[in-house]
């Protein structure tokens, strides 16, 4: 039996990458307390991994760890060996792959790092080996190791790179945990969480042109390491790249953005086909969830409520993977709903011709006449460009906008 144990696993892809780099099938046990006890005392799995909380409370139920995981501290992979427990720490050789794999330099450099939970330890472990010159451990609730944030904000606006370990962030939370705007000298963001695949942190980085590095590449490369130890077998680091961008293929999200009768949900429900994905209107799921039209709610509650009606359905839908998001027009209108879709998302722009767009939409109140979609499509297209990954031209067949956005989505995910 081979599997990852936890504490929360809702959100894991663990079990896609295990069966990608090995021949066995692989479970996810979500344990409390109480049953992570039962489950460690039992001992009746051939190899696991071990994620948030238990990377340093499996310690006392091991017969032995390699030197690695003992100048640690925390082990995420226990084979189980001839009745002997012996625990590994491959954290350790997912962020050396990360950091390579994006020629971050640390020799040298100040870092700090946030958070100090059991996979900070091989961080720091990497970090240490690498020569930084000095790593500062931030928590909002600081120790004797580690400062709080408004200390790093005052005295520390000279790190060159910072590393989220901590799990702010994190799915369903999508809050940053710094703001990068007090750190002018930063050369590289890390982030070591992979949902959603790019966090709040990440965005913020980008939007800034600090290059970066996600958690996704360095998950893939520590379950390498582990199938190793669980197989015995060795298995080539090209392998990691290849997981990677299947793993980017399959749980993305396709989002088109554009005006309204631009063909969004027909060619969205050709793309969900084409790619297997889950297809969500959120003008649809407005309309369900409030058991009104789109245009009564305009007429009984004014576009406030609807746009924040709007905004709560599409961070929910945001937040999940492997689907087909078809917006509604005015989504762009708030920032707040780009972010969101972004973090999990690859947005397309479908733009059609204002010619050729319904001039007159009964049930869209702000599309009522010629007139006001041809002014709505001059002041909302450089929004829709602004915030597109790629653009498509949509006056031909829906078919032939489908094929041509499957082409640019497998072009985007090949060169992530």
């Amino acid at each position: 039996m081979y599997g990852l144990i936890g504490e929360t696993l809702g959100h894991s892809f663990s079990k896609e990458i295990h069966e990608q780099l090995a021949d066995y099938t692989y479970h996810l046990y979500p344990l409390n307390k109480k049953e992570f006890h039962t489950f460690m005392t039992a001992r009746e799995f051939r190899a696991i991994n071990v994620t948030i909380p238990y990377k340093q409370a499996v310690l006392p139920y091991l017969d032995g760890i390699d030197d690695k995981a003992q100048r640690i501290g925390a082990v995420n992979t226990i084979v189980h060996n001839e009745g002997r427990l012996i625990g590994y720490n491959t954290d350790y050789d997912g962020f050396l792959y990360t950091l390579r794999q994006h020629r971050i330099q640390v020799i040298g450099k100040k870092v700090l790092m946030l958070g100090n939970g059991g996979a900070a330890q091989a961080v720091k472990a990497v970090l240490n080996d690498l020569h930084a010159k000095e790593i500062i451990l931030v928590k909002s609730r600081p120790s004797k190791e580690t400062i709080r944030y408004e200390e790093a904000y005052r005295c520390h606006r000279d790190a060159a790179i910072i590393i989220n370990t901590s799990p702010v962030g994190m799915f369903p939370n999508n809050d940053s945990p710094i703001d990068l705007r007090q750190f002018p000298s930063l050369e590289h963001v890390v982030d070591i969480i992979y949902n959603p695949l790019r966090t709040s942190l990440i965005m913020q980085a980008k939007e800034l042109g600090i290059p970066t590095a996600g958690g996704l590449e360095m998950l893939i490369a520590q379950a390498k390491a582990a199938v190793e130890h669980f197989t015995g077998n060795r298995i080539s680091d090209s392998s990691i790249h290849t997981i990677y961008r299947n793993i980017l293929c399959t749980q993305s999200n396709l989002v088109l953005i554009g005006m309204p009768s631009s063909g969004k949900t027909t060619v969205g429900n050709i793309m969900a086909k084409k790619l297997h994905k889950n297809f969500v209107d959120i003008d649809e799921e407005i309309v369900k969830e409030s058991g009104k039209s789109i245009r009564e709610l305009f007429a009984e509650n004014g576009e406030g409520y609807f746009r924040d009606m709007e905004e709560m359905i599409t961070k929910r839908f945001a937040m999940r993977h492997n689907q087909v998001i078809a917006t509604g027009g005015g989504c762009i209108k708030r920032s707040s709903n780009i972010r969101h879709l972004q973090q999990n998302g690859i947005l397309f722009f479908l733009d059609r011709s204002k010619e050729l767009l319904v001039s007159e939409d009964i049930e869209r109140p702000l599309s009522s006449s010629r007139e006001k979609v041809y002014q709505m499509y001059d002041d909302r297209f450089p929004i829709y460009r602004q915030y597109a990954d790629c653009i498509i031209k949509n006056d031909k067949t829906a078919e032939e906008a489908a094929e041509e956005i499957q082409r640019h989505y497998i072009e985007i995910i090949q060169n992530t």
